[in-house]
């Protein structure tokens, strides 16, 4: 991919402040001060390009190794997306280690603010467009909020940060935006989140780490990359390797515990000519208490200025694509969003992709961002980080994970020993609304027992031999 020689995507940085990234116009002081060092990412995801912008703008070298690449005609993973940030645990419910989870609540903040200060450099449609806009994001529920323990506990630290703009619990909601009132919404709350248009945003990022130097190459690494570390570090002059594989973190880092979760997302015109226009986010979560198959997932959610996307499903252990406009499930995910906002049932299917299916990576204890634990066969320290798991939470977490993989890679040249992840210093009681409060744990945290019995996930799949979809792009996620 070609860039011309100035543009204005070369006026815009990573830079690292108090551990955490944050991004910055003008001219990149770091730049080329690494350069010597090649660092080698394996996966062409939301996962491994953020990691490739975050090391390229810390002023290293940078080679991108994938099979797949974002396109429009043949969507990867990233693309499929429902890219709604979100406060963890995300709407499809299967963010349940304690560890991953407090981790997730910084990593979040971090693509938060890096999102809004994006918009802000970069307010206008004008090409190459990143596609993320701050829209309205409102969450409904069943039964007041109190009587929700883990989502009682989600909103009140939603509304004590203060980076989080717009909050407000008000059960009116589902009146102002023309919710059935046959649809059992008796209470709900709101606050801005950034909604990425995943195809605008995935060329956009290619296009950005292109003109700051990146090269990309075509090809499938195979294997457990321990055992070509070697060989990989040789073959690409490279000083470290990145782990951004998703789903195939079961077969690059041997990691049994890796399992897909299946979702789709039904795409329609949302011009305001057969429905009246949809400009916010309407959510119900995945709610186990519901013993239907299905978790009664709804997710509305404007794509972009003339798309509306429908979801969503969350389908443990379904390993195959083979999902139709006409499957059961999807007739059924489509009726509960039709029923939810009167006047849906007359929506178009979006002609360029009306129906888009994925994977979600999910592992038995979620998110994975850690050096490689495991010693090589020499009895060295290996030179491999890993940042995969991410499930339903990709584009959410992808800055905050970026951030911690640059800060593994300095304590690896420090000559540091590996170490497990671990709770953060501050920990959940950081978003307390009230300090020195017990924090209850969100009902979806008994998901683990529940899916081995319910979904065959990951006790019985991870068992079974699965063909794990050969494209190292899977190492980006759906958020729903």
């Amino acid at each position: 991919m070609s860039a011309p020689a100035h543009t204005p995507a070369l006026d815009v940085y990573l830079a690292r402040e108090n551990g955490e990234l944050v991004l910055r116009q003008g001219i990149n002081p770091l730049q080329g001060t690494n350069s010597d060092k090649r660092i080698l990412i394996i996966g062409g995801g939301v996962t491994g390009m953020t990691n490739a912008w975050a090391f390229l703008d810390a002023g290293y070298s940078v080679t991108v190794v994938s099979d797949r690449w974002a396109s429009l005609d043949n969507r990867i993973t990233s693309q499929i997306a429902g890219a709604l940030w979100e406060w963890p645990p995300a709407v499809c419910g299967q963010h349940t280690d304690v560890i991953s989870l407090e981790h997730s609540k910084k990593w979040c903040l971090s693509t938060y603010r890096i999102f809004e200060e994006l918009i802000r450099i970069f307010p206008s449609r004008e090409l190459p467009y990143h596609g993320i806009k701050m829209r309205m994001a409102n969450f409904f529920f069943d039964t007041p909020i109190e009587e929700k323990p883990g989502d009682y506990h989600k909103m009140k630290e939603i509304e004590s940060i203060k980076d989080i703009r717009g909050f407000k619990r008000d059960p009116t909601l589902v009146k102002q935006h023309a919710v059935n009132q046959e649809a059992g919404v008796v209470d709900s709350y709101q606050h801005l989140s950034p909604v990425v248009d995943t195809d605008s945003y995935m060329l956009w990022l290619r296009f950005l780490i292109a003109t700051k130097g990146a090269q990309f190459v075509t090809d499938h690494v195979a294997g457990d990359l321990i055992d070509s570390e070697d060989k990989l570090l040789q073959h690409y002059g490279a000083h470290a390797v990145i782990n951004c594989t998703g789903l195939g973190g079961r077969e690059s880092a041997s990691d049994k515990t890796v399992y897909p979760l299946r979702g789709a997302l039904i795409r329609v015109v949302n011009d305001g000519t057969k429905f009246p226009k949809v400009t916010e986010a309407l959510v119900v979560a995945h709610d186990y208490e519901k013993r239907d198959e299905d978790g009664g997932i709804v997710f509305i959610v404007p794509r972009n200025d003339r798309t509306l996307i429908l979801g969503g499903l969350a389908q443990a252990g379904q390993d195959k694509l083979d999902l139709t406009i006409d499957s059961p499930e999807v007739k059924r995910m489509r009726e509960r969003c039709n029923r939810f906002v009167p006047g849906l049932e007359n929506a178009e299917l979006d002609p360029e992709a009306g129906f888009v299916q994925g994977l979600r990576p999910l592992r038995g204890r979620n998110v994975r961002v850690e050096r490689e634990l495991r010693t090589k066969a020499n009895g060295e320290a290996s030179r491999i980080i890993h940042s995969y798991g991410q499930g339903g939470s990709g584009f959410t977490l992808s800055f905050g994970c970026a951030a911690d993989v640059v800060r593994f890679l300095e304590e690896l040249d420090a000559g540091l020993p590996p170490k497990p992840m671990q709770l953060p210093r501050l920990q959940a009681s950081t978003w307390d609304a009230e300090p020195g409060a017990a924090v209850p744990a969100p009902r979806c945290h008994r998901l683990d027992a529940e899916v081995q019995q319910r979904l065959q996930a990951p006790a019985v799949f991870l068992n079974s031999k699965v063909q794990a979809p050969r494209s190292s792009t899977f190492s980006s996620v759906e958020d729903v």
